[in-house]
C-alpha cells in the first residue's frame, strides 16, 4: 500500500524533496505541488515527464500522480536586473548571434528578415556588427544614405528599406572602403543612436545582427533595450558549438536572463544544384541538434550549404525571395518555428517583460 512516508523518502531519493511545497497520498493518486527550477515552459514539462517516468518506475503504472508545476518567484538579481527602456512601436526585439565569426550569421539574420515580411510581419533589421557591417552588401544598399526626418518635432534617421525590411547599418555612414577604427564605448554610443534616434514606426520584429563573441557590443545591446529573445546561428563542427555554448551561456546568466528561442544550424550540409537530393555533411552531422537537445533549446531549422545563397548574397536580393525555391521554404520554416518559440516564450514568462504580437501570419504556438 502507498503511503505518504514512502512517497516523501521518494522524494527525497530522487533529490527534488526542496522543489515540493506540498504533497497528498489517497490511495493510488498522489497530488504534488512542486516550483519548476525556471518559468519556461520546456522546464516544466521536462519536470513534469521526469516526475511521472520515475513514480511510474518506483510505484507501478496504476499510481496516478497529479502534478501542479508553478512557476519560481523572481531571484533579487532578476528583480536588479537593468532593462533599457521599450522603443515604442516596437514589439519585438530578437537579438541574432553566435559564439564565433564565419558561421554565416549576418546571411541567417537577412533571409530571416525577409522572410518575416513576406509572411506578412513588419520587419527593421539593425546590422550592429560595427566592424564588419554587411547588411548594405547583402539588400543591395551600397553607398545610400538615411536621411533626417522630423517626428514630433525631433530630428531622426530614416532606415533604408529595401524588400520590405528597414535597416540601419555603420555601413550607410563609414563608405565601403573606410575602416572602422573605435574603441569600445564609442561603437556603443554609436549602436545606442541608431536604435534610439531612428524613425523606425512600427515594427512587428527588430532583428538586431551582433558581431561574433560576447563583448561591449552585446552589453549594450543588452543594456539598452528590452531584447525579447536570442536566437543563435551555428554551423555543426565541434570547434564553432564550443563558442556556442559561450554565446548561449551570457544570455542565460542570471544577471542578464535573456530567452534562447532556439538554435539555427547553418551550413548542415552540402547540396549540389544537380543533385538536389543528396546531402554531403562536410562539417559534421546533426552537432547543432545534439548541442541544443544538451541545452534544452529548441532547434529551428537546418539551413543546407547551397551556392545559390551566397550568389544572391553577394548581390544583394537574399536568397528567401527565390518563389518556389527549396531554401526559400526551408527560411519559410525556420521563421514560423521561431515565432512559435516567441509565442511561447511571450506567454509563459512573467507578464512585465511579455510582449504582444500583432499578427500571427500562420504561425500558431507549439502544442
Amino acid at each position: 500500500m502507498l503511503t505518504k512516508e514512502k512517497v516523501q523518502n521518494f522524494l527525497k531519493e530522487i533529490e527534488v524533496d526542496d522543489l515540493v511545497s506540498n504533497f497528498q497520498v489517497m490511495g493510488n493518486d498522489v497530488y504534488i505541488d512542486m516550483t519548476a527550477h525556471s518559468p519556461a515552459m520546456h522546464e516544466k514539462k521536462k519536470l513534469e515527464a521526469a516526475m511521472k517516468q520515475a513514480f511510474a518506475s518506483e510505484f507501478g503504472e496504476e499510481i496516478n500522480l497529479k502534478l501542479k508545476i508553478v512557476s519560481p518567484e523572481p531571484s533579487e538579481v532578476q528583480l536588479s536586473q537593468i532593462k533599457g527602456k521599450q522603443i515604442p512601436g516596437i514589439q519585438n526585439i530578437i537579438a541574432i548571434a553566435s559564439g564565433k565569426g564565419g558561421v554565416g550569421k549576418s546571411t541567417v539574420s537577412a533571409n530571416l528578415a525577409v522572410t518575416l515580411a513576406k509572411m506578412g510581419f513588419k520587419v527593421g533589421l539593425l546590422d550592429a556588427d560595427i566592424y564588419g557591417p554587411s547588411v548594405p552588401t547583402m539588400f543591395d544598399t551600397e553607398g545610400q544614405k538615411p536621411i533626417s526626418v522630423d517626428v514630433n518635432g525631433k530630428s531622426l534617421m530614416k532606415p533604408i528599406e529595401n524588400y520590405g525590411v528597414k535597416m540601419l547599418s555603420i555601413g550607410y555612414f563609414s563608405g565601403a572602403n573606410q575602416a572602422v577604427v573605435w574603441r569600445g564605448p564609442m561603437a556603443s554610443k554609436a549602436l545606442n543612436q541608431m536604435i534610439r534616434d531612428a524613425a523606425w514606426g512600427e515594427l512587428d520584429f527588430l532583428l538586431i545582427d551582433l558581431p561574433p563573441g560576447t563583448g561591449d557590443i552585446h552589453l549594450s545591446i543588452i543594456q539598452e533595450v528590452p531584447v525579447t529573445g536570442a536566437v543563435i546561428v551555428s554551423t555543426p563542427q565541434h570547434v564553432a558549438l564550443a563558442d556556442v555554448r559561450k554565446g548561449i551561456a551570457m544570455f542565460q546568466m542570471e544577471s542578464i536572463n535573456i530567452p534562447v528561442l532556439g538554435l539555427v544550424e547553418n551550413m548542415a550540409y552540402f547540396t549540389p544544384e544537380e543533385l538536389p537530393d543528396n546531402k554531403y555533411y562536410i562539417f559534421g552531422n546533426q552537432g547543432a541538434q545534439y548541442l541544443a537537445e544538451d541545452l534544452n533549446i529548441p532547434v529551428l531549422g537546418e539551413i543546407p550549404l547551397i551556392q545559390s545563397i551566397r550568389e544572391a548574397g553577394d548581390v544583394g536580393r537574399p536568397a528567401a525571395l527565390q518563389e518556389g525555391s527549396k531554401i526559400a521554404e526551408i527560411y519559410t520554416e525556420t521563421a514560423k518555428k521561431m515565432v512559435e518559440s516567441l509565442v511561447e516564450r511571450n506567454k509563459f514568462l512573467p507578464p512585465t517583460e511579455a510582449v504582444k504580437i500583432t499578427t500571427m501570419a500562420g504561425c500558431s504556438p507549439k502544442k
